[in-house]
């Protein structure tokens, strides 16, 4: 039965697989729509802007690491960012804004904002910060995801600035730098279309963005039309870091498409799916499926299954990235079975595989309960945040 663990603000979203089958099937269909059943209400990204300057991200992978070893426990083989930003008074009707930095557009209309070349111009000049490719510029739209982590309103279109902003904010991975048409007073019934003001706005994310997830065309508010230009989006190149107490990262072709082992065993233990992506998460999960399993699901001749083995990558879905998959093994398998870069369901929906990296566990559980070699999994990986 799946479930869901809700943590403090912004710490991840994981859904579990329901009990494993082989993985002759591969991608996790029915694990995927829980996930994204689970997550259609979070915010997906920054609110239109008001009175408020930004939404500092909360994510830490501390504790989205005691949450995905929890949910081992409380739903045997995620976390979740249920956004609980500070909730403040209501802006009061017809109250003034802080004015953008952008410059305005003449004349004050949402056409003419979003055919504004000076906005073109400032987007397609803007530098690639070092260590992150760009995903895409220009675009209409800002990015939707259930990885949003929270935003920043800039001085200037300063994607350099915004980088800073990332690589400080614990589990991001990527981010949206726009320009957006706002009102400078709050909408109401006696200012329902007031004068329009240009704020630059800086959004994070936990994982990947690119192109067709910058489906936020704006909103009405009132009368006033908030719009979006000169979006841009910039994706991490690094790989992921290595994890306590396993060796790895190694980088692999596509997801593991593991066989039945040598002794004709199914070594598959079940998957998650984060919304983050924090491969901390797979490592606790494992570790601690290894201790629930030990204490719980020993057979009568004394053994049971360890995780020893991970694979993580990004999983998209009609080239709209979902998240984070975490697929566990008892066994190590080694890249020349990473043949999985891609399937469709019977609706028809395209899922591919990214940036996919395996992890070992240093030393290897043997799964038998006497054995001291199975104390190494006793407690789940951490990383400092």
């Amino acid at each position: 039965m799946r479930s869901i663990i809700a943590v403090s603000a912004l710490a991840a979203f994981a859904v579990a697989a329901p009990a494993p089958s082989p993985q002759v099937d591969g991608i996790d269909f029915d694990g995927v729509a829980a996930f994204e059943s689970a997550v259609a209400t979070l915010p997906q990204g920054p609110p239109a802007t008001g009175t408020a300057t930004a939404s500092i991200p909360t994510y830490t992978s501390t504790l989205a690491d005691t949450a995905a070893a929890a949910s081992a426990t409380s739903d045997p083989v995620v976390t979740n960012p249920s956004d609980k930003r500070s909730i403040s008074k209501r802006d009061t009707a017809c109250g003034a804004y802080k004015a953008g930095a952008a410059p305005p557009t003449t004349p004050d209309t949402d056409t003419a904002f979003q055919s504004n070349s000076n906005y073109s111009t400032i987007a397609q000049g803007a530098p690639t910060p070092q260590g992150y490719s760009e995903a895409f510029s220009n675009l209409g739209g800002a990015v939707q995801s259930p990885s949003y982590l929270g935003y920043y309103i800039l001085n200037s279109y300063d994607t350099i600035k915004c980088q800073e902003y990332c690589d400080a904010a614990n589990g991001c991975n990527a981010f949206n730098v726009y320009i957006e048409r706002d009102p400078s007073v709050d909408p109401a019934d006696a200012c329902p279309n007031p004068p329009s003001t240009a704020n630059y706005k800086c959004s994070l994310f936990g994982a990947p963005v690119c192109d067709d997830m910058a489906t936020n065309v704006g909103q009405y508010r009132e009368q006033f039309h908030v719009v979006i230009t000169g979006s841009n989006g910039y994706v991490k190149t690094a790989p992921p870091p290595a994890q306590t107490n396993f060796t790895g990262p190694t980088e692999l072709g596509g997801a593991i498409q593991a066989p039945l082992n040598s002794q004709g065993q199914d070594t598959y233990l079940g998957m998650r799916l984060f919304s983050v992506y924090d491969p901390s998460q797979c490592a606790a999960v494992c570790q601690s499926t290894t201790a629930y399993d030990k204490k719980h699901l020993v057979s009568s001749s004394g053994t049971y299954a360890p995780c020893n083995f991970f694979n993580t990558y990004i999983l998209s879905k009609n080239n709209v990235v979902k998240g984070m998959y975490c697929s566990m093994y008892s066994q190590h398998w080694d890249k020349s079975y990473s043949t999985n870069v891609g399937q469709w369901d019977s609706a028809g929906n395209h899922y591919t595989v990214s940036s996919s990296y395996s992890y070992d566990l240093t030393v290897p559980d043997s799964g038998t309960i006497n054995s001291a070699a199975s104390s190494s999994s006793s407690a789940p990986a951490s990383q400092t945040s």
